[in-house]
């Protein structure tokens, strides 16, 4: 098993210019300058851009459907190397508020996890294809109140590693929470991002 280690591609607009930061994690496989290249097609272009690397380009081994505890020490660590990302942005003197996320697959569904493990309201989410992690959603990780923070969450029907009940499950979840979610699932997709999905993120979160 692993941990991460403190690898950060910052890109984008200077901090001291921007209007907003964005956290953008990867998917298994991929890299954090994958998710560069997915910045430029996202309304970013005033937001300075934070892209982590995970170890071995997974963030944890097995699916995210898997027990937790299988999925230890890299799932803690993962969270925790969002949390000193989290904690650089904050540093660059962005707010809570100014602070946005996105994630394709295994990053989406880190994404979704972090956020409501941490719940408060940022500028917004993008969850391309995830839900939040484990075999059974523990209810007890997560805690804070989104204040009506936008989150887009979007997956095929069917998807060969996200099933579309986790998807609905996790939606209720944050919903709960006061976070203002947006759904789209689309039929027949593959396990990508579509244009559909990249106009969709520009119109509810990135505006």
């Amino acid at each position: 098993m692993y941990t991460h280690h403190q690898q950060i591609s910052i890109g984008g607009a200077p901090a001291a210019n921007a209007k907003g930061a964005l956290i953008m994690l990867h998917g298994r496989g991929a890299s954090a300058s994958d998710m560069m290249q997915l910045a430029g097609q996202l309304n970013t272009k005033e937001m300075t851009i934070y892209a982590p690397q995970a170890t071995n380009s997974s963030w944890y081994p097995y699916s995210f459907l898997a027990p937790v505890q299988e999925n230890e020490p890299a799932l803690s660590s993962a969270i925790a190397l969002i949390d000193e990302v989290v904690a650089k942005a904050l540093a660059d003197d962005f707010t809570a508020d100014k602070i946005y996320f996105a994630g394709f697959s295994q990053g989406a569904c880190l994404t979704l996890e972090y956020i409501t493990r941490n719940a408060k309201q940022y500028g917004g989410a993008v969850a391309f294809t995830g839900g939040l992690i484990g075999e059974e959603i523990n209810l007890g990780n997560y805690k804070g109140d989104f204040a009506g923070t936008p989150v887009l969450i979007t997956t095929g029907d069917p998807d060969p590693h996200v099933p579309v009940s986790r998807v609905e499950e996790s939606v209720a979840i944050l919903q709960g929470m006061n976070a203002d979610v947006t759904l789209k699932v689309y039929k027949g997709r593959p396990h990508t991002i579509t244009h559909n999905e990249i106009v969709l993120a520009n119109q509810h979160v990135f505006v």
